[in-house]
């Protein structure tokens, strides 16, 4: 069983409120640096790429230095995924780890937080990091992540802010009409930088009146791990409805070789959601136009 990445959380603080981002319930709680070490160890198996989120922001970490070092230290790969909230406060060489492949940026959590930042501080905070992956740090991409192009919930006054300074800071044409018409995925900025597009979507959840049967790339693609040790199959489970297990307890390979998880495998190659979750999960119907790269 091989993982194109596993999303390990962390730590769940975010420290925003994100009007599209559900309410954390379990209790903050970051993952201690002696378990985060065992967890790898158990990882090496599975994937060469961590994805330093589930829910929470790795950027709270005062310590995220070491977090890196230590997957540098057994040969892991590592996405970082912020809010952009905290980029101002992170060191350059944390940011730039040689550890880190890849930092995603969600453009979208400036205007649905109530923050103590101008728009100008904030975006001024993302564009310094990009200009200075652009001079001095060739290997990591910046993904910039604009998920808020549906009908229903338009961003269109905020995007075109964006796509202005965008524009101006990159010297790069962004054609607005051109986006939403054509549904285009992403715009090349400058090496190694994107404006990744796409929409929102429901967090799946056991409320949702949604139900429906269909694939998933939960324990195919990928799997996530709390910041409380639970395994859970796929990187929208931030609260661990499907506890495969937990890693306090039970090894890596138990839990994947469970019988709840290879039930899920077996149902998803039939396209039938064997969870209840999973069939309350409005994600999965993307799956017939998209990649696994994209979660």
């Amino acid at each position: 069983m091989q993982f194109h990445r596993v999303h390990i959380e962390v730590t769940n603080i975010c420290g925003l409120a994100c009007s599209f981002c559900p309410p954390k319930i379990n209790s903050s709680k970051t993952m201690s640096l002696p378990f985060f070490e065992e967890t790898l160890k158990q990882l090496r198996p599975y994937t060469k790429t961590l994805a330093f989120h589930v829910m929470g922001d790795p950027l709270t970490l005062s310590n995220l230095e070491e977090y890196l070092d230590i997957s540098q230290k057994y040969g892991f790969e590592v996405e970082l995924t912020t809010s952009g909230y905290y980029l101002g406060k992170t060191k350059l060489q944390t940011l730039f780890h040689e550890a880190v492949r890849q930092l995603n940026i969600s453009l979208n959590s400036y205007n649905k937080n109530s923050l103590n930042m101008t728009f100008d501080e904030y975006i001024n905070s993302v564009l310094n990091v990009c200009l200075e992956k652009v001079q001095h740090y060739p290997k990591p991409f910046i993904n910039l992540r604009l998920w808020n192009l549906d009908d229903i919930c338009s961003e269109a006054e905020y995007n075109k802010l964006l796509f202005e300074r965008l524009s101006s800071f990159f010297d790069t044409p962004i054609d607005t009409e051109e986006i939403y018409k054509d549904k285009i995925k992403s715009i090349r900025l400058a090496q190694k930088v994107l404006l990744h597009f796409d929409s929102y979507f429901e967090w799946p959840s056991l409320n949702s009146t949604h139900e429906s049967d269909g694939t998933c790339y939960g324990l195919k693609s990928h799997i996530g791990i709390l910041a409380n040790g639970t395994v859970v199959p796929c990187c929208l489970d931030g609260d661990g409805i499907i506890a495969l297990g937990n890693l306090n307890n039970t090894p890596l390979k138990d839990i994947l070789n469970s019988k709840r998880a290879i039930d899920m495998i077996d149902g998803f190659k039939d396209a039938k959601a064997v969870e209840e979750l999973c069939k309350k999960c409005s994600y999965k119907d993307r799956f017939s136009r998209t990649t696994p790269n994209q979660l």
